[in-house]
């Protein structure tokens, strides 16, 4: 399905609705990753890269809201479900990552508490930095090419980043870590389907 997504977003670009509503389902994404983040974070033994990524996932909500504001008639002023495309994918899409990989994590490896949300931390937010990677160039390409004032690069540049600071946590983690890895992406491959024909769907009607 995923093979279809520089199509499904040609067209969404092509309208000032939709891609409105596009943006603010990436903000609205973002800012769900940006609080996970924050929700696992130990209060005296948070590190100095979690609290990085918290704020770097917190600023691209903000500025993919900005974005919204370069297309004409584009007025999205909350996460409420009509401001949305595939409202109810994009809102639960992390949180049932975040569900499937702790269970996983719980099954293999034993673990509860503290270490399992920090276990699961890494494992959600490797998966969502390899989708990320791949998103945000097809989206720049269709913006590019439909000579759109919008624009993701900055947020391309730091998702490169935080990718590699990931894979170095991971390291430390577990000498088995790309076993693990794996899992959660062939877990959240399975989410990102569904969500981008919720997203073809919306698109064609």
């Amino acid at each position: 399905m995923q093979n279809n997504l520089p199509s499904i977003l040609h067209k969404i670009v092509a309208n000032q609705d939709l891609h409105a509503r596009w943006l603010n389902t990436l903000s609205l994404m973002e800012n769900t990753g940006a609080r996970k983040i924050s929700a696992c974070e130990d209060p005296v033994t948070v590190t100095y890269i979690i609290l990085k990524h918290a704020a770097e996932e917190h600023r691209h909500a903000f500025y993919l809201k900005k974005q919204i504001e370069k297309i004409p008639g584009g007025n999205c002023p909350t996460y409420a479900g009509e401001y949305l495309l595939t409202p109810s994918n994009s809102k639960y899409y992390l949180n049932l990552l975040d569900v499937l990989v702790s269970r996983y994590l719980k099954a293999e490896l034993n673990l509860n508490g503290a270490e399992l949300r920090f276990a699961a931390y890494l494992l959600v937010t490797y998966a969502i930095e390899v989708r990320a990677d791949e998103l945000y160039p097809v989206y720049q390409d269709v913006l590019d090419a439909a000579k759109s004032k919008v624009n993701v690069k900055s947020i391309i540049l730091e998702e490169e980043g935080h990718l590699e600071e990931m894979i170095n946590q991971l390291q430390h983690f577990s000498p088995e870590w790309q076993k693990h890895a794996d899992v959660a992406v062939e877990i959240e491959t399975r989410l990102f389907n569904n969500w981008v024909e919720g997203l073809a769907a919306e698109v064609a009607a």
